[in-house]
């Protein structure tokens, strides 16, 4: 029943908007025909008009001229000259009046030639006047040519008035007719109007009705629909949790076996090296070097979880990275053995990057390693560099990638490939193909985070059976490149001058006194403090201090804090920063602040005895 009242109003509504097209149609239809019958009605009344004024202009003129014969006076002359000036202008547009009408326009033609004669013998007998034969003057006005002239001209314009007058008459009718089939039409559609608008207006009343119940019964459904949305939402947030407290776990089960091989490697070598030290120094010696190489790999995880999380302090440079490549060429060839062939191809006219040096040459490291594991029974490795432009339609297909310029480095193998599943996962922390033991899974996850800490973008291609390419866009410098540093071996570690004072300041003891037993074995006059507040005391005590080497995360102040008060109460002490961590105390947006000198923990004494050399030397 509903769906049919619904019909019957849409028809209804369908049928007053047509009769109000119709309406609307009609009247200007009618309007127009109104319109044109009303200006045939002017143009009838302005042809009656011109056809009065022609002849009085050709009245003028032989007015004129009979004056002038008489009294010989020119100055009679002047209705003869303004008559035949405007006369035949005047003839010219009555033809144009009538030249819709052929009977008209017949006329028109033959009151033209009468007057055009009339005016020829008007002139005539005016030249005879003019030349003194007024004889010859008077009798041309006295001949009947000139008055059939005259009476033929005016008998066209009485035809000519009489057919304006039929028409006028006629027109006027039709235009009074059309004003009454307007006034009838009009009547008739505001009748059909209102009994529509009666119709719909009780229709709508219905209609809403129905709406209000279905709007009731929507509201109920609606506030139904609500509450299962809000139990599935809190469903799918205990699930959502379920899968964060899974993968917290799987990160912490993962950090937690490999430190726990790290570490007893560390604390069993050191046992031994303990034991051993008064009967056998040669063993002891190399459980001592194990122990360092367990710690040296704890800190290369803590390294590769900073540079996943992307917080690791970054000091990026206008780098060469063909330079960069070509000096790595030898380590990469010792890294990834002789069973692999290594092969660089590097581009011409490439591209300055910006990008952190030390961790660029890692992550080379890391995607070679990776490679050769891919290829256990030999292969070709190939590190390849050139210039690449991504465009707006490449980054709006990939999160996190801006449009723009790019230095690319690959690194392609001819191993067995990795099918589509593995890609997905390849930056996945701790996942990895390899068996129990041969990685951590924090490889390419390092890359990844470096790599995007750094502005730039990391993309896998790869085929089974075929090989993997990893492509490695770095941002573009625009501007001259720093060649890499070369990394000379030192023969000895690089010691203090006479009399060079460094003040310590770290909070944990520790560490504290290690850094001191480091600085005082490299000759090092050394003083030290716990925190931020004993320093500043310390100072004071002190007059003069070369260098402050702090640890920037301490309690009462950081050591960006610390250094801005020692820097302003010392101008020319030198600052050195170290820390594991560190947020934003001199590290933003991921990036090392400028002018600023950063040892990362841990450390060795030689790291520490270079950093610190460096930062003594430095001009300014």
């Amino acid at each position: 029943m509903s769906t049919k009242r619904r019909d019957v109003g849409l028809i209804a509504l369908a049928a007053a908007f047509v009769v109000l097209a119709a309406t609307v149609l009609g009247t200007l239809f009618v309007f127009q025909s109104q319109q044109r019958a009303q200006a045939l009605v002017v143009h009838t009344l302005r042809v009656e008009e011109q056809l009065s004024t022609v002849f009085s202009h050709l009245q003028d003129a032989e007015t004129g001229e009979r004056g002038f014969i008489i009294t010989r006076d020119p100055k009679y002359l002047q209705p003869y000259f303004n008559g035949t000036r405007q006369l035949f202008s005047e003839i010219d547009a009555l033809r144009a009046s009538v030249a819709d009408n052929p009977r008209q326009r017949v006329l028109a033609d033959r009151f033209a030639a009468y007057a055009k004669a009339r005016v020829d013998r008007l002139t005539l007998g005016i030249n005879e006047t003019r030349n003194g034969r007024y004889d010859a003057a008077a009798g041309i006005v006295r001949a009947g040519v000139s008055k059939e002239l005259m009476d033929r001209a005016r008998e066209v314009i009485a035809a000519m008035k009489a057919e304006e007058t039929r028409l006028l008459a006629e027109r006027t009718a039709g235009a009074q007719q059309l004003a009454r089939l307007l006034t009838i039409w009009l009547g008739l559609s505001a009748a059909a109007v209102a009994l529509l608008a009666l119709f719909v207006t009780r229709d709508a009343g219905r209609r809403a009705a129905a709406a209000s119940e279905a709007r009731d019964q929507i509201a109920a459904a609606n506030a139904k629909l609500l509450a299962e949305a809000a139990s599935r939402q809190s469903a799918e947030a205990q699930v959502r949790q379920m899968h964060k407290m899974e993968s917290v776990g799987q990160l912490t089960g993962g950090i937690a076996h490999d430190f726990n091989n790290m570490l007893a490697i560390v604390i069993g070598s050191l046992d031994l090296a303990k034991r051993r030290m008064k009967t056998d120094i040669a063993k002891a010696e190399a459980n001592i070097d194990a122990a360092m190489q367990g710690a040296e790999r704890a800190a290369q995880l803590t390294a590769r979880l900073l540079a996943f999380s992307r917080q690791q302090p970054l000091a990026p440079k206008a780098l060469d990275v063909n330079k960069l490549v070509a000096g790595m060429s030898e380590l990469l060839r010792r890294t990834i053995g002789e069973t692999v062939r290594f092969e660089t191809v590097l581009a011409g006219g490439l591209w300055p990057a910006f990008i952190d040096a030390g961790q660029l040459e890692s992550t080379l490291i890391n995607l070679c390693v990776n490679g050769r594991d891919a290829m256990p029974e030999g292969g070709r490795l190939t590190v390849e560099t050139g210039n690449a432009h991504l465009d707006e339609a490449y980054a709006s297909a990939h999160a996190e990638v801006k449009a723009g310029q790019y230095v690319v480095v690959s690194v392609t193998d001819t191993g067995g490939g990795m099918p589509d599943e593995v890609i997905e996962r390849a930056f996945d922390p701790f996942f990895t193909t390899k068996s129990v033991g041969k990685g951590t899974g924090l490889g390419l996850s390092q890359v990844y985070g470096f790599v995007k800490q750094s502005g730039g973008h990391v993309k896998i291609y790869s085929e089974t059976g075929v090989g993997t390419t990893v492509k490695l866009y770095l941002p573009r410098h625009f501007g001259v490149a720093e060649a890499p540093e070369a990394g000379a071996a030192l023969d000895e570690l690089p010691r203090a001058q006479a009399g060079e004072i460094v003040m310590v300041v770290e909070d944990e003891e520790r560490v504290r006194i290690l850094s001191v037993d480091s600085l005082r074995e490299l000759g090092y006059v050394v003083i030290h403090a716990p925190g931020p507040i004993e320093a500043l005391d310390m100072l004071a005590d002190n007059p003069r201090i070369d260098l402050l080497f702090t640890d920037i995360v301490m309690p009462e102040m950081d050591g960006r804090q610390l250094a801005e008060k020692v820097l302003a109460a010392r101008p020319g002490i030198k600052i050195l920063y170290t820390t594991g961590y560190t947020r934003n105390a001199i590290v933003h947006n991921g990036v090392l602040d400028h002018d600023v000198n950063f040892i990362a923990k841990p450390f060795t004494i030689t790291q520490l005895a270079t950093k610190v050399r460096a930062v003594l030397d430095a001009v300014g």
